[in-house]
């Protein structure tokens, strides 16, 4: 006979997916946080302070692939993290990461520039960055499945959405931060002020750090482990079971380019001297769009709570291509009252669809036993190609910086795989979680409504 898990306490049992949602998003708004910190400095002050200031744009060029590293480090660290997640717990995956991501982006605040050390600069904000790749390579993953594996059936897309939530909350909080410190002066902020967001990562990792550590297991993965066990070797089961759910995750994880050229590409772009944009206004973009969005994600995944995974996905994917083609053309008119509405539309509305559906959308086309693994490897996957194509779209644009029109239609070309991804995808809204991977899924019933 298999062993039984002891039952809980039902007053515990209904607090947990709030403290799992909520856990989810203080972690992932510490992970992104230190994630578009490093983009905002990538694109605007890493060039003059890690690279050769002689050729601008090749220092930058080299800036935003340092964005990149982190994003190829990610595949490698899912691997790992997957592995260790589906045979030990979410739990421990998400404090790990969490103290991984605080202690690399600290380090970088810490960094001697090129003039103080030389070419050994570069290579040691390339270790660091390398350290946050690792790091979120398991945090969403971990954190989606703590999410969806605690929360009720019927409204785990709402439940999820925090990890995604959590996400635009620290670019928010990223942005907020380097309005401050871009409207320094110049040898300020190349000197000290750069390192002010880096150092302040540490009081959001203590906070993350004793929620987390107060954070019960699901009940999913203990009564997976009491009953049939782990598997030994996560990733077999997960490439023999699950090979074309990962392919899936990897072409749907593409949608974060929107995100990655959104934040870094044309942010460098609109404050170029080709467009003239000040970095504070093109700053309050973003976070003004990132606050829109930390109202549109729960309402989109709330959605999907009711229609379906799919179709909310598919409208973010579609809606993306066509959006970021119009916001980068008015970045290029200079018009910033048509930027800041057209960014907002683009990334605070549209993108939020695909954003905040993804992580229930991803996480229930897996079993338990591989959840984890199979999140973080396909996301990762899609990830680090999102990644560089901030560098790709740097060079696409071409030596002076200004073909716009070439990088909006490479954006819209990445966002065909996720329709691909989508469209050939099952409905999963109404499964039961326990269900979850099977290749026959009952359907879970609603909740009965109380009468008094």
């Amino acid at each position: 006979m298999s062993p039984t898990v002891a039952p809980r306490d039902p007053a515990e049992a209904v607090g947990q997916p709030k403290k799992a949602a909520t856990a989810a998003w203080i972690g992932s708004a510490l992970e992104y946080y230190d994630f578009f910190i490093y983009g905002s400095a990538a694109a605007l002050i890493f060039p003059k302070v890690f690279f050769d200031e002689s050729d601008p744009a090749t220092a930058t060029l080299l800036s935003l692939a340092t964005f990149g590293v982190a994003y190829a480090a990610r595949p490698v660290g899912a691997l790992f993290l997957g592995h260790v997640g589906d045979r030990v717990g979410r739990k421990k995956i998400m404090v790990f990461t969490l103290i991984l991501m605080g202690l690399s982006t600290f380090l970088i605040g810490c960094l001697p520039t090129r003039h103080q050390v030389g070419t050994l600069a570069p290579v040691l904000l390339v270790l660091c960055r390398v350290l946050q790749g690792i790091s979120a390579a398991g945090e969403q993953a971990s954190a989606n499945s703590m999410s969806l594996e605690h929360a009720p059936a019927h409204r785990r897309g709402f439940f999820t959405s925090f990890t995604l939530s959590g996400t635009q909350g620290g670019q928010l909080l990223a942005t907020l931060v380097f309005l401050p410190v871009a409207a320094l002066p110049e040898d300020q902020l190349l000197s000290w002020g750069w390192r002010v967001p880096f150092w302040l990562s540490v009081a959001v990792a203590v906070v993350g750090f004793v929620i987390r550590r107060k954070l019960d297991e699901t009940p999913a993965f203990e009564q997976q482990a009491a009953s049939e066990g782990v598997p030994k070797l996560p990733l077999v089961v997960l490439l023999r079971e699950h090979w074309a759910d990962v392919l899936r995750v990897i072409g749907g994880a593409l949608i974060a380019s929107v995100s990655t050229i959104f934040t870094v590409w044309a942010l460098a772009y609109a404050t170029s001297d080709a467009v003239g944009m000040s970095r504070s206004s093109m700053l309050w973009v973003g976070a003004l769009a990132n606050l829109v969005a930390l109202a549109a994600i729960p309402l989109w995944a709330t959605l999907s709570d009711r229609i379906g995974r799919r179709p909310v996905f598919l409208i973010g994917a579609a809606g993306s291509a066509v959006t970021m083609f119009l916001y980068l053309w008015a970045i290029s008119t200079g018009n910033y009252p048509l930027t800041l509405l057209l960014g907002i539309v683009t990334f605070g509305v549209v993108y939020s669809a695909a954003n905040g559906v993804w992580p229930s959308f991803y996480g229930e086309m897996f079993s338990t036993r591989v959840r984890l693994s199979g999140m973080a490897i396909g996301t990762q996957i899609g990830f680090a190609v999102a990644g560089f194509a901030v560098t790709f779209a740097a060079q696409i644009a071409g030596p002076d910086g200004t073909d716009w029109s070439s990088v909006a239609l490479f954006t819209a070309a990445l966002c065909v795989p996720p329709l691909i991804a989508a469209l050939t995808a099952r409905e999963t809204h109404k499964v039961p979680t326990e269900d979850l991977g099977s290749r026959t899924p009952r359907e879970a019933p609603r909740p009965e409504k109380v009468t008094a």
